[in-house]
């Protein structure tokens, strides 16, 4: 009990803070006795710190305000991606204080090479935190794959050419805990940390694609992750939009991604592939109207809205979130996604027909690193007596 109620106070106060203990009390339901005395144990322990009274709006002397300390425990996250690495550290209230981002092809390279690039980049950034006060309490690490749940095995990564390989023994050591998952997942859950909800209020229900080189989607009900029987869900790269169409590298023929993915809407596009090479060309070339490259995104977003329809059929969610390097294409992108969803679904809205809203995430590529090193904050805001050395 102790243990839950420390977790509650701090998770409150780094989400919603600076708040007072009056105000930490009326959102988790204790007495401002008991609140004082698991707040007093978590500044004594350095996971809280107070600052001077705030306003409080109501009669009588107004309280200190509480905030989660920016120093000591904090959050590591690191994406592995088909062509590039990023790691950073994120403190617990939430702050990014370090990041890196390196631009490499992957694909088709040595796990243990890239988990090598990879270590080294979260030793500096783990360096660079320590100068700020912060120590590493966990370490979430997003992959384009099948994870095995509840594991470090990425049991198959068509776009990195992996399959069953074990990343924790290529992970570097002194961390804290460590947790390997999907990284359109992470998206999802980065979304769904920063959002604001369903209508009213209400747990958000929403479908997040993690479109880029490969295209991933999670699938998020009532402000849940559905994960399915093996933690397989939300392979929507790999769904049939034509299915005797263009190979694709997980084997099966006329998958999304290879129409809709990163590569294809280049080639597309007129433009070839490689390190280095992202979105920005082809958004440059659509914002100047360039007739090849927004044929090429239109094709890309009609494939996608397919592919989307049967979510939508099957699921009913209340929004659709397009995340990834696709993200930068919205303008162009997303009038053809509309188009395939109102044509192959309807979703009753206020007395009549409509389709799901699609609208392009605010964290863009971001989401899966920051959903990674706030997955890792999270833990260590679940077990605060493991922070506090009891």
């Amino acid at each position: 009990m102790r243990q839950r109620n420390l977790s509650r106070v701090l998770h409150t106060v780094a989400a919603e803070g600076p708040l007072s203990r009056a105000d930490v009390a009326a959102r988790i339901g204790l007495t401002r006795a008991a609140v004082s005395t698991l707040v007093d144990e978590l500044l004594r322990g350095e996971l809280l710190v107070e600052r001077g009274p705030g306003r409080s709006g109501t009669v009588g002397r107004p309280g200190t305000q509480l905030l989660a300390a920016d120093r000591g425990p904090a959050g590591v996250g690191a994406e592995i991606g088909v062509d590039h690495l990023a790691v950073c550290v994120m403190d617990l209230r939430g702050d990014v204080r370090v990041r890196a981002v390196h631009e490499t092809r992957n694909q088709g390279s040595d796990p243990a090479e890239v988990l090598g690039a990879l270590g080294g980049m979260l030793r500096r950034a783990v360096e660079r935190a320590a100068s700020a006060g912060l120590r590493p309490a966990g370490l979430a690490v997003a992959v384009p794959g099948l994870v095995v749940r509840d594991t470090a095995t990425v049991l198959r990564a068509p776009n990195l050419g992996w399959h069953g390989v074990d990343l924790a023994d290529l992970l570097p050591s002194g961390l804290g805990p460590v947790t390997v998952e999907n990284e359109a997942s992470l998206g999802a859950l980065a979304e769904l940390w920063g959002g604001s909800g369903g209508p009213g209020g209400a747990p958000d229900s929403f479908v997040h694609v993690s479109a880029q080189i490969g295209i991933g989607a999670a699938v998020v009900v009532d402000g849940e992750l559905l994960r399915g029987a093996q933690g397989f869900a939300g392979e929507l790269g790999h769904v049939p939009v034509r299915p005797e169409g263009r190979p694709c590298t997980c084997g099966g023929r006329g998958c999304l991604e290879a129409y809709a993915g990163e590569d294809a809407v280049l080639r597309a596009a007129g433009i070839e592939p490689g390190p280095g090479v992202r979105m920005g060309a082809l958004t440059a070339r659509c914002e100047a109207g360039e007739q090849t490259a927004l044929r090429a995104v239109r094709q890309a977003g009609t494939a996608l809205g397919i592919a989307l329809s049967g979510a939508v059929n099957l699921l009913d969610p209340r929004r659709i979130v397009i995340g990834g390097s696709l993200a930068r294409l919205a303008p162009w992108l997303l009038p053809p996604v509309g188009r395939e969803l109102a044509r192959r679904t309807a979703v009753a809205a206020g007395g009549r027909e409509t389709p799901v809203p699609v609208t392009p995430s605010p964290l863009g590529q971001d989401g899966p690193l920051l959903g990674a090193a706030r997955s890792a904050v999270r833990a260590a805001l679940d077990a605060p007596a493991a922070l506090l050395g009891g």
